[in-house]
């Protein structure tokens, strides 16, 4: 394997699972294939792992150096970006457009009673442009629902205040269905229209939350005052409205020249997104990392950072988008820091996407090259997490199991830097519990596994998880305090139903993300010690289903019963054999013993 293919490689392996667009390069760095996924690991796999009957697909791979790729929100998004980028870098492999077309987008007109229309030429008189949209579907499925929602006017006519007064129009059918309020002949004030109109806008711009309110308020009060007819309309038109779910987040034709910076942190390292925006696209997009050297700020970070991308790509916007103020004074160029939702907004926060995911592909390759170093930053982020005195190089785990009540057992399992020591699991019979009691079965696996440990001087765990709430936390925390060593070992509690992590006289539970690296190990261990104990239960009941069966039969020795379940692998099939078939293996007498009782349960 050469160098380029272990790089390529090793790039795939840290690939997410996420939408987006990628972009291959060659050897000289130039764009020669953009292409868009709904899933990037495996859309871009599929280039290297599989031999292309077209040729020309086999001289792309053939010519690819380096792979990077942007995520979006969904494969809409996708498809509106990979369509910019390809406009943007005509790069050599992809199909270009003949025309100019661009993709849909909704306008509202700058006009007395303004319109709503969609086109894929933007009007630069001053209309409100939104969008673009993936398909026309889309945009007209759009058009078509605030219609439904609202008696907007779509005739061409001129409806000035003057002309209107000159009473030379007549309403139309769109009048008659109700689509229309009769703005023409001054059945609907232009305040009144307007009212309609600031909603519509708010809804494309994805603030539908503020209308939906709105019309709660408004369907409550008439529902308080019996006006039930009127009230079921409001409601069809929330409902409409809360189903929405089609407007595109990737850029607004409107936004041009703009720059957009984020900012992730981790122990060693700074690092910053970079998007630059023009012409209603994403142009640009790169992340760097920075390696701290002192106390720096997150502020001086990120205006290092913007200091450096806009001098790298020679950009002199006079806009930039931020998550917070940088310490950084730039000439003729002003923040902007989205404080609610909003097409700047969703900008920010799909850069912030990105250099996340950044973040995670810049560790999950340091990781490879170094799992040691691996190992100690996860045991630093559960140590941190779970505010432990000691780093937990040893952690073991304790689930019970007692299948249906009977044969109850316990499982432990080790991991040491994170990683499961299988032979040091151990399986404990329960011996002074009678019935199904997990309470008093974790007091005695517990009150066995560290008064071994103790009494042999072995190494103790710095950590214990018990798979269970409050009650079996209890159970253990007071063996431990009985044994003296809850000064040395932390202990907590695992709750199922919210993966909720309990401590000792803490009422209240600390519930992590469900993408936390503390979670994830915690889980694993979870998992492992019930995969263990399941597996050790099953084996137990299946021998004693074995010895109740056969070994229970005068005159059936060992060596026969071995010679039966060699062949046969179970009691279960065992019964359904012929006393024929048996007394030619084992003679007539015998088979006919095991015959007969089995025909007696």
């Amino acid at each position: 394997m050469n160098d380029r293919t272990k790089y390529i490689s090793g790039t795939i392996s840290i690939l997410p699972e996420k939408p987006g667009c990628y972009q291959f390069f060659d050897s000289k760095g130039t764009i020669i294939y953009v292409g868009k996924a709904k899933n990037l690991k495996k859309r871009i796999s599929s280039y290297f792992n599989k031999e292309h009957e077209d040729a020309k697909t086999r001289i792309l791979v053939n010519l690819i150096h380096d792979v990077k790729y942007i995520i979006v929100d969904s494969e809409e998004d996708a498809l509106l970006l990979e369509n910019n980028l390809i406009k943007q870098y005509k790069p050599r492999y992809n199909v270009m457009l003949k025309d100019d077309k661009t993709f849909p987008s909704i306008v509202i007109t700058k006009e007395n009673f303004p319109r709503i229309i969609y086109t894929r030429n933007l009007i630069k008189d001053g209309s409100k442009c939104f969008g673009p949209y993936a398909s026309v579907p889309a945009a007209r499925m759009m058009v078509h629902l605030i219609k439904s929602l609202y008696p907007v006017r779509s005739c061409k006519l001129s409806l000035t205040p003057e002309e209107i007064k000159k009473e030379k129009y007549k309403v139309c059918l769109e009048y008659h269905i109700k689509r229309c309020k009769g703005p023409c002949v001054g059945l609907q004030s232009e305040a009144d229209y307007n009212r309609n109109i600031a909603e519509i806008k708010e809804i494309l711009k994805g603030n539908s939350s503020l209308v939906t309110d709105h019309l709660m308020k408004e369907m409550q009060t008439l529902s308080v005052e019996m006006r039930f007819e009127e009230a079921l309309v409001i409601k069809e038109k929330y409902t409409l409205i809360e189903n929405f779910r089609s407007k595109s987040t990737v850029v607004p034709p409107t936004l041009h020249h703009i720059d957009v910076f984020s900012l992730e942190e981790s122990e060693h390292s700074a690092y910053i997104n970079y998007m630059y925006i023009g012409n209603g696209a994403i142009v640009q997009v790169y992340t760097i990392e920075y390696r701290k050297r002192l106390n720096e700020t997150k502020e001086e970070l990120l205006g290092l950072g913007i200091i450096e991308l806009r001098s790298r790509f020679k950009n002199r916007t006079k806009e930039i988008i931020v998550p917070f103020m940088p310490d950084m004074v730039i000439a003729n160029c002003t923040y902007t820091v989205p404080q609610r939702g909003g097409d700047k907004k969703k900008l920010l926060e799909l850069s912030l996407q990105n250099v996340r995911q950044y973040k995670v592909d810049q560790l999950k390759q340091a990781d490879k090259f170094n799992p040691e170093q691996r190992a100690t930053r996860i045991l630093k982020t559960i140590q941190k997490d779970l505010q432990l005195p000691f780093l937990p190089i040893h952690i073991e785990c304790f689930d019970n199991s007692n299948l249906q009540g009977t044969n109850p057992v316990a499982a432990c399992v080790v991991f040491k830097k994170a990683k499961p020591i299988k032979k040091e699991y151990r399986h404990f019979h329960i011996k002074s519990v009678s019935g199904p009691d997990d309470f008093a079965s974790m007091k005695e696996v517990v009150t066995r596994r560290y008064s071994h440990l103790k009494d042999e001087n072995e190494p103790l765990p710095q950590l214990i998880i018990i798979d269970g709430g409050k009650g079996q936390l209890s159970a253990a925390v007071e063996v431990l305090q009985h044994l003296e060593l809850l000064d040395k070992i932390t202990v907590v509690g695992l709750a199922k139903r919210l993966e909720e992590i309990f401590f000792p006289g803490d009422p209240v539970p600390l519930i992590l993300d469900k993408t936390s690296e503390t979670l994830k190990v915690i889980q694993q261990l979870r998992d492992e010690a019930h995969r263990f104990g399941i597996t050790f239960h099953r084996n137990l009941r299946s021998k004693k289903q074995v010895v109740s069966e056969l070994d229970s039969i005068k005159g059936i020795g060992k060596q026969t019963k071995e010679t039966l379940l060699t062949k046969y692998k179970s009691v279960k099939r065992l019964k359904s054999v012929s006393v024929e078939e048996l007394t030619e293996m084992i003679g007539k007498r015998k088979a006919e013993i095991i015959t007969n009782e089995f025909a007696k349960s």
